[in-house]
């Protein structure tokens, strides 16, 4: 499967391939919630949920505050820049 450019918008990718970026960066999906996903990486951890029309980003015990902080990506954003986004950290 080849996906498409990564400044390529993400509406344009097919689900499979949004699925597939997601576990490039680590993320496991919830077999009970499709739509759900979650990641750990060093600094934070992160729930992650496709919705139908942005991916809401939900940082767990944010580093700075101790606080869940929640942040709402529309899928019009490029790949790329939604991998920098998400994937900076909180």
């Amino acid at each position: 499967m080849v996906m498409p450019s990564a400044e390529t918008p993400l509406y344009n990718h097919p689900l499979s391939e949004i699925e597939q970026w997601l576990r490039e960066q680590g993320c496991r999906q919830n077999p009970e919630e499709l739509h759900e996903w979650h990641v750990e990486k060093t600094d934070w951890t992160a729930d992650i949920s496709l919705e139908v029309d942005s991916i809401l980003v939900r940082y767990l015990n944010a580093p700075a505050s101790s606080e869940d902080v929640q942040r709402v990506f529309k899928y019009s954003l490029s790949r790329q820049d939604l991998e920098e986004a998400i994937f900076s950290g909180p």
